[in-house]
């Protein structure tokens, strides 16, 4: 009975690493550019989702 209750612990135990380990993985959105350009501000605005292409155009950083 005590190894019954050792293995389930074990794999109870096995199964909290596993899933923690795979929180920690991250997955980032890039986009591509067959140009050497960097794409307009607008464009960069809908890809992000933001209200604003304030952010995206360089002239318009403060």
């Amino acid at each position: 009975m005590k190894k019954i209750q050792n293995s389930r612990l074990y794999a109870i135990l096995l199964i909290a690493i596993f899933s923690i380990s795979l929180s920690g993985c991250a997955v980032g959105i890039r986009t591509r550019s067959n140009s050497s350009k960097s794409i307009p501000p607008g464009q960069a605005k809908k890809i992000t989702g933001e209200k604003s292409a304030k952010r995206y155009a360089p002239g318009q950083n403060k």
